[in-house]
C-alpha cells in the first residue's frame, strides 16, 4: 500500500501507539489501514457416499481438483459463501450443511471453512470456474491432482471419520514454512 484510501497521502508501515504489530498509516489524516485474512468458505458436497469434486478453469492450480470453494463476499454468512460457490462452481445445490474444517493458512492469510453438505438430488454441472465436475468414490479420488493442501487434508479428514463412523469439526493449521513473528502469537488449545 502505498496511498491512503481516505485522503490519498502516502503511507508508512510501522506499529502504531497502542498495537504490537506493523500497518500502513497514513501520514496526513493518521488513519490505521488495517488488512485482515480473507475467508475461503466452500462445501464437500456428498451424494450416495460419492464426493462432488470440480476441476479448476482458473489460476491457480488450473485443470487440478478441488472442492467447490472461494472467497466470501460482504454481506454475506460463511454458509451463505459456500453455498453460492458451490452453485457458481458446480451447478449444484447442497442441503444439511454442517461445518466440518477450519484450516488457517497464515503464510498466505487466508482462513478456509468447509462444510459436510449433502448434495440435492445428486444433480450437478459445471460452472465457468470448472472445466468439469464429477463424483468420486473413496477409491477413484484423484490424489495426485488435488489442487490445494486445504481440500486434500479436508478430503482425508473425511475419509477417515467415515471409516470410524463419527463425523467431528476439525480446526486446524496448514504452516509451510518458518516464519519470524514480531508480536506476540497466542496460541489456544482446539476443543
Amino acid at each position: 500500500m502505498k496511498f491512503c484510501s481516505d485522503c490519498g497521502s502516502e503511507v508508512e508501515f510501522k506499529i502504531p501507539d497502542d498495537d504490537n504489530r506493523p500497518r500502513y498509516v497514513c501520514t496526513s489524516c493518521k488513519t490505521i489501514h488495517y488488512q485482515n485474512p480473507n475467508i475461503v468458505a466452500g462445501t464437500l458436497p456428498i451424494y450416495e457416499n460419492k464426493i462432488l469434486l470440480c476441476k479448476r478453469a482458473i489460476e491457480p492450480r488450473y485443470g487440478y481438483w478441488t472442492l467447490p470453494a472461494g472467497f466470501m463476499e460482504n454481506q454475506e454468512t460463511t454458509v451463505e459463501a459456500a453455498s453460492r460457490e458451490t452453485l457458481e462452481e458446480a451447478d449444484a445445490q447442497v442441503q444439511n450443511l454442517r461445518l466440518y474444517t477450519v484450516i488457517s493458512v497464515p503464510q498466505i492469510d487466508q482462513v478456509h471453512i468447509y462444510f459436510l453438505a449433502d448434495l440435492v438430488d445428486g444433480k450437478f454441472g459445471v460452472g465457468p470456474e470448472s472445466l468439469e465436475c464429477q463424483l468420486f468414490a473413496e477409491e477413484n479420488i484423484p490424489w495426485d491432482d488435488i489442487s490445494f493442501p486445504t481440500v486434500k487434508k479436508t478430503l482425508k479428514l473425511y475419509l477417515k471419520d467415515k471409516q470410524r463412523g463419527q463425523f467431528d469439526t476439525h480446526v486446524t493449521d496448514i504452516i509451510r514454512e518458518p516464519r519470524e513473528v514480531s508480536f506476540p502469537v497466542y496460541k489456544f488449545k482446539a476443543s
